[in-house]
């Protein structure tokens, strides 16, 4: 017993060790880019083939094929991708979003090119670099991790990398060289995926998918260290790589026993589900796939020839027809992912696992083999699986609530792997499954009609996601999440709706595919799959149902000669691109026709210019010239009648909000030390203070972004310090933001509509009031909001907020980036809105607009108010400290 557990010790540090250097490669890389590099599986899989090519096919020394692969490609690869893909992302901005599509980009094209190169088979004569006895392997990983460690924490490069890591734009204007930084980061993850390739090679399969995916599964231990400890990172590695080995020691009985060897195969999927599910995030910062330009429409003529083509199969025969059926079903999967990740703005990267659940389902209610329930026509089987399948997006929508970014990418990653190995790989699910096509649409063209049909239905339900009061309110959650909370968005419930409604869409598709192939087939439904599908709805647009269907179109045409891979490249060249034209191909196009458009005003021709005179001298014709559009009407209220001293008359009936010892922490600093306020209807209260007095942190607390650690906030009677913003927004308190919190991709009109839906009182004529009150009627109210001027999209931020009929108004720096006769504009505007009642609270810097506007200021310092009263004396009192300094 004690010689099996050395030798199973031994197999589980040779498997550690393989782990831990892809977790000391994703490490550094991160910290050095601030890139998850989800390739880095792919360019361990190209290295491993790349020795394999060298030694076996051409016969070459290993130690001349390792020193080619690992010192020379391996590096160069990393410099590459960080000269050619990631550095211009870098250099635009790092928009998260794209980094992260341009490295599923990366992934999908070296595993789309390995399989054009190599071929889709799997190897088992990869070289063996290194002897099978894991001590060698073992004291590489720890020579690397100490000598990356030493190199971060005592030498200069070291003190750059982590400046870098902290602020890059601070590094460069400090003289750092932050691309010589990256550059050195991504070589030396390229190095650690290239050694852990042609490491794992000889022991494991050795194809384009196989091998990625399984580097991809061991990113827990990378996560477990937080994306910043080695140490820990090679210790979770080693510990889940001797549990595994271990636990294959165990041979249970009874009905859990397939699960549980599952298990004791996978246990870095479980560290995986552990690492993104449980432990503190990584990669907090927003990442959603949004455009920051308008959304544009689709041309009509395109929906007309994509009829066209989608009804041509019909006259198709044999091979060609039956590759046809595959576009329709794969159409539908693919609109999952627009309505989550376009309309939505949520990242997943799991849609395969619910296509593959959908597929499953279906097979076992149509062989009579699910628990419970008795054997089913197809149809029915088809429409039951889609029923069961929905609520079990929850399991990507739930993370989806409290993640975002590169967290969610993980979690969904996590999901999409643990269906992947427990569900689809396991015989007890899968053994002996056939799946026939629905009564009366055996034959290929009969089935292609219902597979339309049922197109045509998946297009719908798209459509009614994108209108109305639920289109527009998503259409907030993906450009700006805070925002729509703030505008009364319910975020989590719709988030949740967005991945069950996603869900049920790729059920249904995964379940036509199935009955199209007549066939459950595990390997149609894995992760890799979801990389490539995610990646392929992304380039060609998001948001776009076109889009979708083209991507269909492409994947399986691409793919139906006798070599595959070609879609993989084609999607992953389009993706590394997507920094350069993030709104899709589509977008590219406009813009390549705007630079060849002639930029010379046109000349007409002699006839031309004959009949325009004809036409402007014709009776009743109307004049070229345009009449002037109509000075917009006042406002609707003009400040009403004031107190003793100038000052409003607190309006009766209103709810006031206040604050009682009220305190706030951040890493042990103090921001908040038990604050009092009032906030009463019908004045304007201002708060003061130099930077990091608190302001902000107090503003946040009463707008329900921050959760204090002691004290209350109140409103009127009621407690609402846990309340989320939204709530708070339905109870009757706005905000706007210092950063402009506007939705580019919707227009001005509704922008605001989306306030006055989700408000406190759904008044159908709010909105244009709002509108008319700030002045954006006319034509500014169909305009697309992306790219209007900074204060005109102020406007529209305070118009969306009053369209929700607020009894407390929050503004944080409401006059920042506005001009003269806007901040007089904007001082006239609250003033009439205290006249009214509402009680106004504002966080400004510009202290001449507060000694005009405001009726009490308080002045806050290390988190305390140390001042408060008529905004004369307050001023006054300042003034004169500052001059006595």
């Amino acid at each position: 017993m004690s010689s099996l557990t050395y030798d199973l010790t031994l197999a589980g540090l040779s498997v550690g060790s393989a782990a831990a250097l892809t977790g000391i490669g994703l490490i550094v890389t991160y910290r050095a880019t601030g890139v998850l590099n989800f390739a880095h599986g792919a360019i361990a899989m190209v290295c491993a083939f790349v020795l394999r090519q060298c030694v076996v096919v051409w016969d070459w020394p290993l130690w001349a094929g390792a020193v080619l692969t690992l010192l020379v490609l391996a590096p160069a690869l990393g410099v590459v991708l960080e000269r050619f893909v990631f550095r211009p992302l870098s250099v635009l901005g790092g928009d998260p979003a794209q980094t992260l599509v341009a490295s599923i980009g990366v992934f999908v094209l070296l595993v789309g090119g390995a399989a054009l190169v190599w071929g889709q088979g799997a190897r088992d004569d990869a070289p063996e670099l290194v002897s099978a006895d894991p001590w060698g392997q073992l004291a590489v990983v720890l020579v690397l991790a100490v000598g990356v460690g030493a190199v971060i924490r005592r030498t200069r490069f070291g003190r750059e990398l982590r400046a870098v890591v902290d602020d890059r734009q601070l590094a460069v204007l400090g003289g750092i060289d932050a691309d010589r930084v990256a550059a050195a980061g991504w070589a030396f993850g390229s190095f650690t995926a290239g050694l852990t390739g042609v490491l794992l090679a000889p022991y494991v399969r050795l194809d384009p998918y196989g091998l990625p995916l399984l580097v991809m599964e061991v990113v827990a231990v990378a996560v477990a260290a937080r994306m910043r400890s080695l140490p820990v990172a090679v210790l979770v590695a080693l510990t889940v790589g001797v549990a595994q080995s271990q636990l294959t020691r165990l041979h249970p009985s009874g009905w859990g026993e397939p699960l549980l060897q599952a298990v004791g195969a996978n246990l870095f999927v479980v560290a995986l589900l552990v690492a993104a599910l449980a432990l503190p995030r990584v990669g907090t910062r927003d990442a959603l796939p949004r455009t920051a330009t308008a959304r544009v429409p689709t041309p009509q003529g395109a929906w007309i020839v994509a009829v066209v083509l989608f009804l041509l199969p019909l006259g198709f025969a044999g091979s060609d027809l039956h590759t046809s059926v595959q576009v329709p079903a794969l159409g539908v999967v693919l609109l999952s992912l627009v309505v989550v990740t376009g309309r939505g703005g949520q990242i997943s990267l799991g849609q395969a696992a619910y296509a593959g659940l959908g597929a499953l389902f279906t097979a076992l209610l149509a062989a009579g083999r699910f628990p419970g329930l008795p054997r089913l026509p197809e149809l029915a089987a088809l429409a039951v699986a889609v029923v069961l399948v929905a609520p079990l997006g929850l399991l990507t929508g739930w993370p989806a609530i409290t993640r975002r970014g590169l967290a969610l990418a993980l979690a969904t990653f996590a999901v999409g792997v643990a269906v992947s190995r427990f569900v689809f790989a396991q015989p007890y699910a899968t053994s002996g499954l056939s799946l026939d096509r629905p009564d009366g649409f055996d034959g290929d063209r009969a089935y292609y009609v219902l597979e339309l049909a049922l197109l045509a239905l998946a297009l719908l339900t798209t459509r009614a996601l994108r209108r109305g009061r639920t289109g527009r309110a998503l259409a907030a959650l993906r450009d700006h999440e805070s925002g729509a909370s703030a505008a009364g968005v319910r975020v989590p419930a719709l988030k949740l709706a967005a991945f069950v409604a996603g869900a049920a869409l790729a059920a249904l598709g995964g379940g036509m595919l199935g009955m199209g192939l007549r066939a459950f087939d595990p390997a149609a439904y894995d992760p890799v799959r979801s990389l490539l599908w995610f990646a392929a709805v992304v380039v060609l647009g998001a948001d776009s149902t076109l889009g979708a269907l083209g991507a269909a179109a492409l994947l399986v045409g691409l793919d139906a000669g006798a070599r595959g891979g070609v879609a993989a490249a084609l999607i992953g060249v389009l993706a590394v691109l997507v920094g350069r034209f993030p709104g899709g191909p589509y977008q590219a196009v406009r813009a390549v026709a705007g630079r060849l458009r002639p930029s010379g005003p046109t000349a007409l021709t002699p006839l031309g210019a004959e009949v325009r005179q004809r036409l402007r001298t014709s009776p009743g014709a109307p004049s070229s010239t345009p009449a002037p559009p109509p000075r917009p009407p006042a406002p609707d209220h003009e400040p009403r009648a004031r107190g003793a001293g100038g000052r409003t008359t607190p309006s009766a009936g209103r709810a006031v909000l206040t604050t009682h010892d009220l305190h706030a922490r951040y890493d042990g600093f103090t921001a908040l030390a038990g604050v009092d306020l009032t906030v009463p209807p019908g004045r304007i209260t201002a708060i003061i203070g130099p930077n990091g007095a608190g302001k902000s942190t107090l503003f946040h607390c009463l707008a329900g972004t921050i959760r204090p650690a002691r004290g209350q906030v109140r409103l009127g009677d009621r407690d609402i310090t846990r309340l989320s913003p939204h709530a708070r927004t339905r109870l009757g308190i706005a905000r706007t933001f210092q950063q402009l919190a506007v939705f580019p991709t919707l227009t001005v009109a509704e922008n605001v509509r989306v306030g006055a839906e989700q408000g406190r009182i759904k008044d159908p004529a709010a909105a244009d009031r709002a509108l008319r009150l700030l002045h954006l009627d006319g034509p500014l109210r169909d305009a697309p909001a992306a790219g209007l001027p900074t204060g005109t999209l102020r406007r529209v931020e305070l118009a969306r907020a009053l369209a929700g009929t607020p009894g407390v108004l929050l503004l944080d720096e409401p006059a920042a980036g506005l001009d003269t006769a806007e901040v007089t504009a904007l001082a006239r505007l609250l003033r009439a809105l205290a006249a009214d009642g509402t009680a106004l609270l504002v966080v400004e810097h510009d202290l001449d607009l507060v000694a005009d506007l405001a009726d009490v200021v308080h002045v806050m310092t290390a988190g305390r108010i140390v001042a408060s009263g008529p905004p004369a004396h307050v001023l006054d009192a300042l003034d004169a400290r500052e001059t006595a300094v």
